[in-house]
């Protein structure tokens, strides 16, 4: 009768192997908790690099389409055109600092449209009417790099004056 009062508890190795199997959990569920956590943050920048990209594209293809006279000498990392507004813009690409700038050539005045861009050009489509060099349209791609993910958007506009 004396033993079996003293069987009913845990001893001190079952109590230690408990322990320890507790713990090794709490370290799975810490890790994996913060592997959500940086991911979270990874997928939060992406967006928002991919979602100013859009916005930019958004942007020139909206102002291109109904643009006046788009220049068909610029160079392929920029575009340069007067606007439905009759403002003198200049969308350009620079590499030495990965980003994409509008420039109102009225005043000079250098704005920052996009960060985290390691590519763009502007491929215009250029037709011959009557002697007159005009630009049909224009296709955009633009490489945007967000951590160690990189991802390529394009977008395109038929300049509607010029499409007669």
């Amino acid at each position: 009768m004396k033993n079996a009062k003293y069987k009913t508890g845990f001893t001190i190795a079952e109590l230690l192997i408990a322990l320890a199997i507790s713990a090794m959990l709490l370290v799975a569920v810490a890790v994996a908790f913060n592997a959500s956590a940086i991911n979270y943050r990874e997928n939060e920048d992406i967006f928002r690099t991919i979602n100013n990209t859009r916005q930019a594209l958004f942007r020139i293809t909206s102002q291109l389409r109904t643009a006046k006279g788009v220049d068909s000498t610029a160079p392929n990392n920029e575009c340069s055109f007067i606007t439905a507004a009759d403002e003198d813009i200049t969308y350009q690409f620079r590499i030495a600092d990965n980003k994409l700038y509008l420039i109102t050539n009225s005043d000079a005045q250098e704005y920052v449209l996009c960060d985290n861009v390691t590519a763009m050009t502007f491929t215009k489509t250029i037709v011959v009417e009557e002697a007159v060099i005009k630009v049909k349209s224009v296709l955009i791609s633009m490489t945007v790099v967000s951590g160690n993910v990189q991802r390529t958007i394009s977008a395109a506009a038929a300049i509607r004056r010029n499409l007669n």
